[in-house]
């Protein structure tokens, strides 16, 4: 299998097997990024896992963003967190202590308590990889379900997409980058992306559940936002409509993506936030984000029949799917020294 998520079909598969349990409220499931659980008198425990292994600088502030972000999109307020932090042989003391660091200053911004996990040198890896589990609160009544969208919800992303993505690039290849004719301005404001806007989407989605019933929240990963929405379509048993070109992409996204022939609609996307409300809500979920410091678009609404499809100016046509992240893509052929040989991905308009 090619480097990435595991096939849905094949996930779907496994996670078929595993027991239920009555107090497990959200369980495994495709689309479903994080579990809750009944803890009794009306409180339910959220609990998130999620390793970072594309990322080599700022790992640290990468794994705790990415489990938050997936804490905050179940309507809970990320608490707890924990690491397991796999070093390879070369790693110097430093490393160790840089990572620590990282992980130590990004809770403290989010208000989380780091409450344990493991460290070790481990034989054969070439970079350090980071397992990240959060854990958060929530109640009952303020729980939300990414199986909960409704048909005739209005879609709305924050910020833009392939942020984490972009950042990635910059930080990790920007050799690459220079040798595709990207300035180095350019480079250093994609590496940038990584702190302004940032990854994290905890403040956009707790501001976004205060201000209406958030019908689903859903923050694009692996994949990108393409992949995000065939999830959230999945997992409510709806039809996506995107309008393609109101999906707002950064200039340094856009700059990026041109320069190393990859698609920003399946590029790695921490930092985007998918908001599904009621039609009615739409500009008032936009004001609370905006409120919080970051841009918010209507991109589309959920459809309770037909097939996933992108509505633009070009007219209908299905939305792409990627077998794998864009980043993988690209780093794999870069890796096999075909980086510069790289084909573009078919674009999705």
């Amino acid at each position: 299998m090619k480097a990435g998520k595991l096939p849905q079909d094949l996930l779907a598969r496994l996670l078929a097997r595993l027991p239920a349990d009555p107090r497990v409220l959200l369980g495994p499931g495709v689309g479903r990024d994080a579990a809750a659980i009944d803890l009794g008198d009306g409180r339910v425990l959220v609990a998130k896992a999620d390793p970072v292994t594309f990322a080599t600088e700022q790992i640290g502030r990468y794994v705790v963003h990415v489990n938050a972000n997936d804490i905050a999109c179940l309507g809970a307020r990320p608490a707890w967190f924990m690491a397991t932090v796999l070093l390879p042989e070369s790693a110097s003391p430093e490393l160790a202590e840089e990572i620590f660091e990282q992980i130590r200053t990004t809770c403290d911004e989010l208000g989380v308590v780091p409450v344990g996990g493991h460290t070790e040198i481990t034989l054969g890896l070439q970079r350090p990889v980071v397992a990240g589990a959060m854990l958060g609160e929530t109640t009952g009544e303020s729980l939300i379900r990414p199986d909960a969208a409704h048909a005739g919800d209005h879609l709305v992303l924050t910020k833009g997409i392939a942020i984490e993505g972009t950042a990635l690039l910059a930080r990790d290849a920007p050799q690459a980058l220079r040798a595709r004719g990207v300035p180095d301005e350019m480079i250093d404001a994609s590496a940038r992306l990584l702190i302004e806007p940032g990854i994290s989407v905890v403040r956009e989605a707790l501001a976004a559940c205060r201000a209406v019933r958030v019908h689903a929240l859903h923050d694009p990963t692996e994949g990108g936002l393409a992949t995000a929405l065939l999830e959230l379509a999945q997992a409510s048993g709806r039809h996506v409509r995107l309008r393609q070109d109101d999906v707002p992409i950064l200039p340094e996204t856009a700059a990026v993506c041109a320069a190393l022939g990859l698609d920003p609609l399946g590029l790695l996307a921490s930092g985007a936030l998918l908001i599904a409300v009621a039609p009615g809500e739409c500009e008032v979920v936009r004001d609370a984000v905006v409120a919080e410091g970051s841009a918010a678009t209507c991109i589309g609404d959920l459809a309770s029949a037909g097939e996933d499809a992108i509505i633009d100016s070009w007219g209908q046509k299905p939305l792409p799917r990627f077998e794998r992240d864009e980043l993988a893509r690209f780093l794999q052929a870069l890796g096999e020294g075909q980086g510069e040989a790289l084909p573009p991905s078919p674009r999705a308009g």
